[in-house]
């Protein structure tokens, strides 16, 4: 990670976190990005839970109230089942004393693949991070909350939309984002990237859940959009998801309509 601000520092004496100004959101300049209250619900749930031997393939979270930026943040977590093959997870994400958001992890214990030949989409043609130039606008990286190369399209394009997407900062102060953590706290983009049209973002979402079959293995993740649809003010938007060996898994979002849409970022 470089040294840019972390999003949360952690006061471990109260077992607190403390969020940054820079993990602020776009709708309220004093509330929490949804990307850092997922990403810190999946930074407790994998610190106290996780195991080399289980990949966390199912991640949900219900975001239903704005944290926030100014109040210290307590994270409760407990275990709800611990088989031989599947662990679930519980953890609730609680600002000022009241809870903000909640989510539900499920992590399937590795072993070997079924025998015999299963049909998959295949891999996405799509240019490496590397072989594609840095975007000179900051507002396609949030203005450093991450840094982004765009493939195909742009954020409001009516078309395809693909991206690669690395993480530029540290999620807790002092500790490396692991790879669960990192697409965790990317997972949110997914609504942006997925329900943004040619007048913005109107739409605000109220979840994310993210499927992995197997965890990134390289820094950059790419995001395919795949799916968008709305009916009285409700939504959903779903992107596939890579990293630079092939896919990972999804990100799903519901979304309600916002009546101020967010400007959208320029064309790369």
């Amino acid at each position: 990670m470089t040294k840019n601000q972390p999003f949360f520092t952690h006061d471990r004496a109260s077992d607190t976190f403390m969020p940054t100004p820079v993990s602020n959101g776009p709708w309220d300049p004093n509330s929490l990005h949804g990307r850092v209250v997922i990403g810190l619900l999946a930074h407790v749930i994998e610190q106290r839970h996780g195991s080399d031997d289980f990949v966390p393939a199912r991640l949900t979270v219900d975001m239903f109230r704005l944290p926030n930026i100014t109040t210290p943040i307590e994270v409760r977590s407990k275990q709800i089942r611990d088989g031989l093959r599947i662990r679930v997870v519980e953890a609730e994400f609680f600002s000022g004393g009241i809870s903000m958001a909640r989510a539900s992890c499920q992590l399937l214990r590795k072993t070997e693949n079924a025998p015999g030949n299963v049909w998959s989409p295949p891999n996405w043609d799509a240019p490496k991070p590397a072989d594609i130039p840095k975007p000179t606008d900051p507002r396609l990286g949030m203005n450093g909350k991450w840094t982004t190369r765009p493939i195909v399209g742009h954020m409001g394009s009516l078309g395809p939309r693909r991206l690669w997407m690395s993480e530029v900062r540290e999620l807790v102060e002092g500790i490396p984002m692991s790879p669960f953590v990192h697409v965790a706290t990317g997972a949110d983009f997914a609504s942006p990237f997925a329900n943004a049209g040619d007048q913005g973002l109107g739409y605000i979402n109220s979840d994310v859940t993210l499927y992995l079959h197997r965890l990134p293995v390289t820094p950059w993740v790419g995001f395919e959009v795949v799916n968008h649809h709305a009916t009285d003010g409700v939504a959903i938007g779903e992107c596939w998801l890579y990293d630079e060996q092939g896919p990972i898994g999804t990100s799903t979002v519901a979304a309600l309509a916002q009546r101020k849409p967010m400007a959208k970022p320029p064309p790369p």
